[in-house]
């Protein structure tokens, strides 16, 4: 076990304070939930950089980052449609749920084809989650009645859907001369 996947497992280990955090009921509950999601969004940076720097890459971490990252941002989500209620974020809350399902199938998948390359993370991957993980830290610190706040957190989250299907279409595509190969021979 290294810094790197300490740090990973931290932000699993997290996901039941920001769960309590939230449903706490206080009005500084929002606040903290939010700072709790920050943390752990800030540690899925910190962990890969030291991974690299440190040359402290493992099996285990390349398994559990992305695992812990969808778990967090799942959670986030499940609760914020929860609070809002809205079609604002609930439809993109789906599609990014959706696209990650969809994407984790698909990179499995090609790794079994010896082809897990031709799907690896972009830089349209990494404005996304950007994105994402801003608008989730917006979202999370406010209560869901609108405001300039709450507004600037939907429109985030819905450039990150949009985002999202775009970065979904582009690993769909980089995959789909392997998947019509093993379509045909069915």
């Amino acid at each position: 076990m290294n810094i790197p996947n300490l740090l990973t497992v931290l932000r699993v280990a997290l996901i039941p304070i920001f769960i309590l955090l939230f449903y706490l009921p206080y009005e500084w509950s929002y606040m903290a939930a939010s700072t709790v999601f920050a943390i752990a969004a800030a540690t899925d940076w910190l962990d890969g950089y030291l991974a690299r720097r440190l040359e402290q890459s493992t099996p285990f971490g390349a398994f559990l980052d992305p695992v812990a990252d969808k778990l967090m941002v799942a959670v986030a989500l499940v609760l914020l449609v929860q609070e809002h209620h809205n079609l604002w974020l609930t439809l993109p809350a789906a599609v990014i749920i959706g696209r990650e399902i969809v994407v984790s199938a698909l990179r499995e998948w090609m790794a079994e084809l010896g082809a897990r390359a031709q799907v690896a993370v972009s830089n349209l991957g990494k404005w996304k989650t950007a994105a994402q993980m801003l608008a989730l830290v917006i979202l999370l610190a406010n209560p869901s009645a609108l405001s300039f706040w709450v507004l600037l957190g939907y429109a985030l989250l819905l450039l990150s859907a949009a985002l999202t299907l775009w970065s979904m279409v582009h690993y769909l595509r980089a995959a789909w001369p392997h998947m019509s190969i093993h379509t045909e021979k069915k």
